[in-house]
């Protein structure tokens, strides 16, 4: 397993998400309810807008806290192991998410 390939795309990944959180972030400030300057359409529109934004940036959040908890195993040396059953996780697993926490079998229940 290339840990160090795997270490460079979570630090990859992590900058992006936060690439992508600061670039909407203008979408989920608070929406002026003022009917003089927005119609009630636009409004709820723009409402709906700023619940989506607010949500995407929870799952970014959660996404960024999982990839730096990936980081953190890996300078324990722990990253590529299962948390479960500590057997290696295999490598498509982890091509696939390399912040992965657990083998496909322990994932699924049968570990």
């Amino acid at each position: 397993m290339n840990t160090a390939h795997l270490i460079e795309r979570i630090k990859a990944e992590i900058a992006e998400l936060q690439t992508a959180d600061a670039a909407t972030a203008q979408d989920r400030k608070a929406v002026e309810l003022d009917q003089q300057s927005v119609g009630r359409l636009s409004r709820m529109d723009a409402l709906q807008v700023q619940a989506m934004a607010q949500a995407e940036s929870r799952r970014r959040s959660q996404r960024i806290q999982a990839l730096k908890a990936a980081l953190k195993r890996a300078a324990e040396d722990e990253l590529g192991y299962c948390q479960d059953c500590g057997e290696p996780i295999a490598e498509a697993r982890l091509d696939l998410d390399p912040a992965a926490t657990r083998c496909i079998d322990c994932a699924r229940g049968m570990g």
